[in-house]
């Protein structure tokens, strides 16, 4: 069973960046297309990027151009960068496993990491 540990997350002010991590355990982490979802208060938690096992990648407009996804097969870990952050991106930022067509989740949620931008 494949298990996801995020983390990176902070308080930034607008305008900052921040580098998130997701750590994935099981020996087939390789084999999955892998995305990062946020979830804010009050709202439903939302796709944000995704990336196959091969490297290729897909963002939700709302951070196109702004954030960066990316993985090392050979550490079982997905990364996401996050520049000229503004305040509605304050959220609590999952991984998961995902099927690429539809990034719809694969496997159960790990404890996220919270991200808050705010002055």
């Amino acid at each position: 069973q494949v298990q996801f540990v995020e983390s990176g997350g902070g308080l930034v002010q607008p305008g900052g960046s921040l580098r998130l991590s997701c750590a994935a355990s099981g020996s087939i982490f390789s084999t999955y297309s892998m995305g990062w979802y946020r979830q804010a208060p009050g709202k439903q938690r939302e796709s944000v990027a995704g990336i196959t096992n091969g490297g290729m990648t897909k963002y939700a407009d709302s951070v196109k151009g702004r954030f960066t996804i990316s993985r090392d097969n050979s550490k079982n870990t997905v990364y996401l960068q996050m520049n000229f952050l503004k305040p509605e991106d304050t959220a609590v930022y999952y991984c998961n496993a995902i099927v690429w067509y539809n990034s719809t989740p694969l496997r159960s949620w790990g404890q996220g990491t919270q991200v808050t931008v705010s002055s």
